[in-house]
């Protein structure tokens, strides 16, 4: 199984990436992972609510652009109204696709969140926390647990669960 996590936006704080590569480093001999950066929407200065929608969706077109449907890739989707998981749900998520010989994309949506497009084509809509978090957080945030989850699988003793 090979995971891409296709997120918008790039140009990341040193600290964030530094944070993010330690987790990317770690997960590689588990579990395949490539990030993929997609150009954020050019904003205006004020937006108005139609023009976050067209953010919306200019990055939802190139989200699905980027994604392999016609290679069993399932589209995963970070959503604040997605289902909440816990690190164990995560854990068998990855694990159920590994057995289906599925690979997945996860998607971390642009400043003003993700199309509907993309929320209709998603397999799973994931919410990470009910806190709002910076975006480039995110990244450290998705790379740790998905480590912690993978770990998980393969009896690693990183996790130490209840």
């Amino acid at each position: 199984m090979k995971l891409r996590i296709l997120t918008v936006g790039n140009k990341m704080p040193s600290w964030i990436q530094s944070g993010f590569d330690e987790y990317h480093k770690r997960i590689q001999p588990m579990l395949t992972t490539e990030i993929v950066e997609l150009a954020a929407a050019k904003r205006a200065k004020n937006p108005s609510d139609a023009n976050l929608a067209q953010y919306r969706d200019s990055e939802g077109s190139t989200i699905l652009a980027t994604h392999n449907s016609a290679n069993n890739e399932q589209l995963w989707v970070l959503d604040v109204k997605g289902k909440m998981l816990s690190t164990e749900g995560l854990a068998d998520k990855l694990s159920e696709a590994m057995q289906q010989g599925d690979d997945v994309a996860l998607v971390i949506g642009g400043a003003d969140g993700v199309s509907p497009e993309v929320l209709a084509k998603a397999d799973i809509k994931w919410s990470l926390s009910a806190l709002t978090l910076p975006h480039p957080l995110v990244r450290v945030v998705l790379m740790e647990q998905l480590y912690r989850a993978m770990s998980i699988n393969n009896n690693h003793p990183y996790h130490r669960g209840n």
